[in-house]
């Protein structure tokens, strides 16, 4: 019986043309990203092949591509809607193929026989097969993947009774996939009830809708709904290559190559590629958006400077609004490192090499900065911010000496830029100057410890600078130091205090604790509803200098009320930059950390 069987009818010319454009398109761009990478990151990929990382990386792609555990533990609702569409369907073409052996042993069967398996073997005798009633765990698996399609169209009609406040706008790609996409398992639902009520087959489901449609089931309506079915699965393979879906495929690799130790840089290059189209435009990342939620401004979040860049449409407006402050990249189920390629797009747009931006540093450091022989152990970076904050200049100075340390001021008579402010603004050169030159200079200093108050200094220090034999710290972190070793002691009172985590600091160099820690030996912490790797920006991030002050305004008097909610007397941070944006939008006295330090400091018995 099996003999006579064919796999061949006009309905599956539109799923086997969309299953070639599909499968085309990707091998095009899989060979042309993987042939452009970069010699030192094939190298990686080499090296990481046949190691335990490959291991992980296919774990990652079970856990993450097909249940989605990032995004469960953000949103079950969503979670759930996503893995049933991933998990089912994933499901219903594996369990597909083994009911395709269980009936048919070890024939050759083309890909169409598979997925229109049904309508080609409705005259054979359906049961159990190997014990496994397959007509029943296929039609369970079809209604789970249904249930994720209508959680799918629910969430577009009423997105925040599913927790997001606002969801993507689409492209004309992405309307296109998506419209097929909600027909590909209504239509199959239908065609396989249909050859049900025809032929006397069918599973729980299917067999009993099939009973249903039996009186005005015809040849005629079956053939159509499979021509449907076709149709849909056909759109939606020629459209999902040049929409959001195309992260169903670029998703797997970026996971590996992100495992084998690749990763984006400061000038654009071809991973870039892998983490783009690996962007579903799920939406997870514009509730987190300050710029959004409270300044109203809209079309610059992460999930549309992606989409931009894809499609080359990619402006400057786009590129450099944003505060690069991380409460996206915490949010992304991907794992997509946002802010740096932001920060190469921001270099293609806008990297001039200007030498008058760091001239001064040249003249500084030969004026200033390497007179005395005598090497420092200890030495304070105040940064630009600090300087301009100079009750944080002079706590440090009360803590220095209460513990009497003997320390090397970088910069307190006129010193160099740090260069992150120039690295964010795309112009990596000269900001790579002016690493140098303060790299030589610290070095020269013969230094073993580099303290600094400022977050934004902190992260270029220990990312970008080469500083061998010298240990950055964060001054909470220092201040914790002195405390353990009993160097300095700090006097408990009965304060409340609120603590805000600088993006630089937390989410930037993971440092959470130190502060916290020293707060509790002067008071009583309350921390705010959105804090650690959810903690709010305070607004003025140098990252987006372009922003309007009425918009930074609005940012800030937001970030200041949930202060307020605390039930706190004072807020501290841990941020010159953080001090001033927040006291403009509280009534709550804001001091640095140091500064309520110093204010604490007892007698070391």
């Amino acid at each position: 019986m099996t003999d006579n069987l064919t796999f061949y009818s006009g309905f599956v010319v539109p799923f086997v043309l969309g299953t070639s454009v599909l499968f085309a398109v990707i091998l095009y761009k899989y060979i042309r990203w993987f042939t452009r990478l970069p010699r030192r990151d094939v190298q990686k990929v080499r090296r990481g092949l046949f190691s335990l990382a490959t291991v992980r990386a296919a774990w990652e792609c079970f856990t993450e591509c097909l249940l989605h555990r990032r995004i469960w533990r953000v949103n079950p609702l969503l979670g759930y809607m996503h893995t049933s569409f991933a998990l089912g369907w994933a499901l219903l073409i594996v369990v597909g193929w083994i009911e395709t052996v269980a009936y048919l042993g070890g024939r050759f069967v083309p890909l169409q026989g598979h997925i229109f398996f049904k309508v080609f073997t409705s005259g054979l005798e359906h049961g159990p097969r190997w014990g496994v009633d397959f007509e029943a765990v296929m039609d369970l698996l079809l209604l789970y993947v249904l249930s994720g399609v209508a959680l799918a169209l629910f969430k577009r009609l009423r997105s925040r009774a599913l927790g997001m406040r606002r969801t993507t706008r689409l492209t004309l790609g992405d309307r296109v996939a998506l419209g097929s996409l909600w027909f590909i398992f209504p239509m199959r639902l239908v065609a396989e009830s249909l050859t049900s009520g025809l032929h006397g087959s069918g599973g729980p489901i299917t067999g009993s809708l099939g009973a249903l449609l039996a009186p005005v089931a015809t040849p005629g309506l079956e053939l159509a709904a499979w021509w449907g079915y076709s149709a849909a699965l056909g759109v939606f393979f020629v459209a999902m290559p040049f929409s959001r879906y195309m992260h169903i495929f670029t998703e797997v690799p970026l996971i590996f190559l992100r495992r084998w130790g690749v990763r984006s840089e400061v000038r654009e290059k071809s991973f870039d590629n892998f983490q783009i189209e690996a962007c579903s435009r799920c939406g997870l990342c514009l509730d987190p958006c300050q710029m959004q939620r409270d300044a109203g401004l809209e079309q610059v979040q992460s999930v549309y400077f992606i989409r931009d860049r894809r499609y080359n449409r990619l402006t400057r407006r786009v590129a450099d609004t944003c505060m690069m402050c991380g409460r996206c990249e915490t949010r992304c189920p991907v794992g997509l490192e946002l802010n740096s390629l932001r920060l190469n797009s921001r270099h293609a747009l806008r990297n001039t090499p200007a030498h008058d931006r760091y001239a001064y540093a040249k003249l500084r450091i030969t004026n200033y900065e390497l007179r005395g022989n005598t090497p420092d152990k200890v030495g304070y970076f105040a940064g630009c911010m600090t300087l301009l904050s100079p009750r944080i200049l002079r706590a440090m100075e009360s803590i220095f000496t209460a513990a009497g340390e003997d320390v090397w001021w970088a910069d307190r008579e006129g010193g160099v830029c740090c260069g992150r402010p120039l690295k964010l603004s795309g112009e990596v050169d000269a900001a790579r100057e002016m690493m140098r030159i303060n790299a030589e200079m610290f070095t020269a200093r013969g230094l073993t410890t580099l303290v600094t108050s400022c977050p934004i200094c902190l992260k270029v220090f220990r990312e970008d600078y080469v500083l061998p034999g010298i240990e950055v710290l964060h001054h909470s972190e220092y201040i914790e130091r002195l405390i353990a070793g009993g160097r300095i002691a700090l006097t408990p009172g009965t304060e409340r205090f609120t603590y805000h985590d600088p993006c630089e600091l937390g989410r930037g160099c993971g440092i959470y604790e130190p502060p916290r820690d020293i707060v509790r030996r002067m008071g009583t912490l309350l921390e705010p509803a959105e804090t650690r790797e959810e903690a709010l920006c305070c607004g003025s991030s140098i990252a987006a200098g372009g922003l309007d002050k009425n918009a930074v305004a609005r940012m800030g008097t937001a970030v200041g009320r949930v202060f307020e909610q605390t039930g706190a007397g004072s807020v501290v941070t841990a941020c010159p930059l953080c001090k001033k944006a927040i006291a403009r939008g509280t009534s709550l006295p804001v001091a640095d950390l140091a500064e309520v330090v110093e204010r604490h400091l007892a007698a070391v018995k």
